[in-house]
């Protein structure tokens, strides 16, 4: 096999605990963002294009499992295993509600146009709460059949999608009826699923597959097998010709959506990867470990083909961030000349 170029991420360090969840904000007149979830209860905020570090939300007492910023990036939400989900300010950092459950509540979601939280966990109960009022009671649909591990939303706010961490499928409800209306069938749990951002494709991942569901007519349009069992992984945005995914090898692998042929292998975490997800520009990737640490990895310049350089030593100069902003930008983390670069990653090993 041809010997694969040698990426060089971008490592964000500052959670004392591993990395669980990963969620991009769309771009916003700000830029974009990335928000961390981290089972040492503390989620974080970064720059989504250099991996800065912006802020930390403090409050929760236990672990959190799931975080994301709605459309504006302007509030974050968590899900947590000390049986609350928090709305934050995410401009100040404050608490903005506080959602108590009766049990973990392991993820959460923004609806599109802002005004509704989504949230599930081991209480089987999806429940949707309305921000504009939010004491009054959440709404409830028809129970999930297991414990929920993932939720979104779809088709303008009009469809619920979740998983569960005992059993496969991914269910939908129709929002208007709080029915379950359709189910993808899978044969392992389903620990990812993300819906793209044309609104075209459901990607989940389960056991050591990946697929590719037709969002609109929830027919199977891919599915590959993968080299290990993978925890996560997304598509790229802007084509659509190459996805990302990561698991208990450590790696995070990029293939191609079309053949499902692995076009790049990076290595660099020291634990499982638990979550991977390209930002909203398809110009580079995160991923998020045990080890505590998010990597961000830059793509190289997108093209329709699906064979565009990634951003390795011998192409970081097509990269549209310099290698001296990255020095500069990422703490401890320099690019030197491209031969010293190597001997550095090769001493990693």
């Amino acid at each position: 096999m041809d010997k694969k170029k040698i990426a060089v991420p971008l490592v964000c360090h500052g959670h004392s605990r591993p990395v669980v969840d990963l969620f991009y904000s769309p771009v916003t007149p700000d830029g974009f963002f990335l928000i961390s979830a981290s089972k040492d209860s503390s989620p974080m905020l970064r720059n989504g294009e250099t991996g800065d570090w912006i802020g930390t939300f403090e409050g929760h007492k236990g672990a959190v499992w799931s975080v994301c910023l709605d459309t504006n990036a302007l509030r974050a939400a968590s899900a947590s295993a000390d049986f609350s989900a928090k709305v934050w300010d995410a401009l100040t950092g404050d608490v903005l509600h506080s959602f108590e459950h009766k049990h973990i509540v392991r993820a959460c979601a923004f609806s599109e146009d802002t005004h509704l939280l989504l949230t599930g966990g081991v209480e089987k109960v999806l429940r949707i709460y309305d921000l504009n009022r939010p004491d009054a009671p959440p709404r409830e649909v028809d129970k999930s059949p297991g414990s929920v591990r993932t939720v979104t939303w779809m088709h303008s706010d009009q469809t619920i999608l979740s998983s569960c961490t005992d059993m496969g499928g991914v269910r939908l409800w129709d929002v208007r009826s709080g029915k379950i209306v359709q189910t993808l069938e899978t044969k392992s749990s389903v620990t990812s699923a993300e819906v793209s951002q044309d609104g075209r494709y459901i990607t989940t991942a389960d056991g050591s597959t990946v697929k590719f569901w037709d969002a609109n007519h929830y027919g199977l349009v891919k599915s590959y097998n993968m080299p290990c069992t993978v925890e996560s992984a997304s598509l790229e945005p802007k084509y659509g010709n190459k996805f990302v995914a990561g698991g208990e090898d450590m790696w995070v692998r990029v293939f191609n959506f079309h053949t499902g042929d692995e076009i790049a292998c990076n290595k660099g975490h020291h634990g499982p990867v638990h979550c991977v997800r390209f930002s909203p520009g398809g110009e580079s990737y995160a991923s998020g470990s045990e080890d505590g640490t998010i990597r961000i990895w830059l793509t190289g310049p997108l093209t329709h083909d699906g064979t565009e350089p990634f951003a390795a030593n011998g192409s970081v100069g097509k990269v549209k961030v310099t290698a001296e902003d990255v020095s500069r930008k990422i703490e401890g983390f320099q690019i030197a000349e491209e031969g010293k670069t190597k001997e550095k990653e090769t001493g990693k090993e």
